[in-house]
């Protein structure tokens, strides 16, 4: 069913009342956390999801999967998993093996059970509580994981009817979960498949965050045909920012059988706002959705169209993700800020290497204007490896043999004086990737 958005201030005010009545949510010590709406590692760094989702339960033997959405640089999997009720059960050794190989590629395992999707609508589909059922027969399993596993209770657990309980049934799986000892961050799905046409997520998402006694949960929506105009995706997320609620994407296309998804405005408002999303997904849809894979027949060297926009595209994979800070990766090198003020009437430009992968990096530079405002600013620096620029945002990039020029664009030229704005760019490199000295020139 696709219906559309309209405002609803009452409900946002509902929001903003019910999180300032229970307060700052507490950390948990051994895991990720919940602060202010937003989610941070067992190290206390934000952590930002940017992955995709795998379909490891139909598909057990395509292993080979965790590495190869690793190596295109996600931070993240969302793995599919089954109670035994309506596919073949994912014992406990294969969830730990699970885990397991999340770990050693270094990425962030989110622990779903697919077997609720629909619930009230699908035949077969099973509630909430059994899902915790399953959760509570893993315990020995995900005890001791909190640094790296998100527990997802139920993919998509209402269909378009029958989901008048979702915050009651939420509320009480989420209670059950933590008295049966699990401390982990815990990710509650929207109902209607998924996309919360009718609110009931958005308008008592606050009320199931109070019942969870760690304030350790983070919500998801899917975006798919119901969130197809830029207006109604900025709206539906941007309540739970301003609720101060943890919100992810977790599921989203390019396209679907239901509408026509926007996807740039899904990628752009998340990344201007410090929203994680998963992708769906890796490979293996059938049932009329085979255009959601994203590696033809799981071959990360046949990327489809949406492969390629998830990975590769503007506000993507490769330009986005940092991996967790608790796998003890060496950060990538940073330009310290400048020990002298900028001249007045100019600007100074620092260039830091955020991200960098083999043959590739993702690099900002920061202009800051100086004792009196500018109109614009051009940033110019020239390399010495033979690095070279394939793409940019915030700014207008040329080059001219390994001399890069960077001009402001409309609406982040004028600056006031001691203010800043940054600009980003993709990058590649071969052998070393020294950081060059950048000069700003103010109008």
């Amino acid at each position: 069913m696709k219906t559309r958005l309209s405002a609803a201030g009452a409900a946002l005010l509902a929001l903003v009342v019910a999180v300032l009545a229970f307060g700052q949510p507490a950390h948990a010590a051994a895991g990720f956390s919940v602060a202010g709406g937003k989610l941070y590692d067992a190290n206390g760094t934000e952590f930002i999801m940017r992955g995709v989702n795998h379909a490891h339960t139909w598909y057990p033997q395509e292993t080979s999967s965790f590495a190869n959405v690793k190596a295109l640089g996600a931070n993240t999997v969302r793995v599919v998993l089954s109670s035994g009720d309506r596919w073949t059960r994912n014992t406990n050794a294969d969830v730990a093996n699970v885990i397991s190989t999340c770990k050693a590629n270094r990425l962030i395992c989110v622990l779903e059970v697919h077997d609720t999707t629909g619930y009230g609508e699908q035949s077969g589909a099973i509630t909430l509580a059994r899902a915790v059922d399953y959760w509570l027969s893993l315990a020995d399993v995900l005890a001791g994981q909190e640094r790296y596993v998100i527990v997802n209770i139920g993919n998509e657990p209402y269909g378009n009817q029958n989901y008048a309980s979702w915050a009651t049934d939420n509320a009480t799986a989420i209670s059950r979960l933590r008295a049966g000892g699990l401390t982990h961050t815990i990710m509650v799905d929207a109902p209607n498949w998924g996309q919360d046409w009718s609110f009931t997520m958005r308008d008592n998402a606050a009320s199931v965050f109070a019942a969870d006694p760690a304030r350790n949960t983070v919500f998801s929506i899917h975006m798919y045909g119901v969130f197809d105009t830029a207006a109604e995706i900025s709206d539906y997320l941007g309540r739970f920012r301003a609720a101060g609620l943890p919100i992810v994407v977790g599921e989203f296309g390019f396209n679907h059988s239901d509408g026509d998804p926007d996807e740039d405005t899904i990628l752009a408002y998340s990344q201007a706002n410090g929203i994680g999303w998963l992708g769906w997904s890796w490979s293996g849809n059938g049932g009329g959705v085979e255009y959601l894979d994203m590696a033809t027949a799981f071959n990360p060297a046949s990327l489809t169209s949406w492969g390629q926009r998830i990975f590769n595209g503007a506000n993507g994979i490769r330009q986005t993700a940092r991996e967790a800070t608790v796998f003890g990766g060496t950060p990538p090198p940073t330009t310290p800020p400048p020990t002298t003020p900028p001249p007045a009437g100019g600007c100074t430009a620092t260039y830091t290497v955020t991200n960098q992968w083999q043959g590739g990096f993702q690099g900002e530079v920061k202009v800051t204007a100086g004792a009196t405002a500018i109109t614009g600013w051009s940033a110019r620096w020239a390399f010495a490896n033979g690095q070279s620029v394939s793409q940019a945002w915030n700014a207008t990039l040329t080059s001219s043999g390994a001399t890069v020029t960077a001009r402001n664009v409309d609406y982040n030229g004028r600056l006031a004086a001691g203010a800043s704005t940054s600009f980003g760019f993709i990058g590649g490199w071969t052998g070393s990737n020294a950081r060059p000295e950048v000069s700003c020139t103010a109008s």
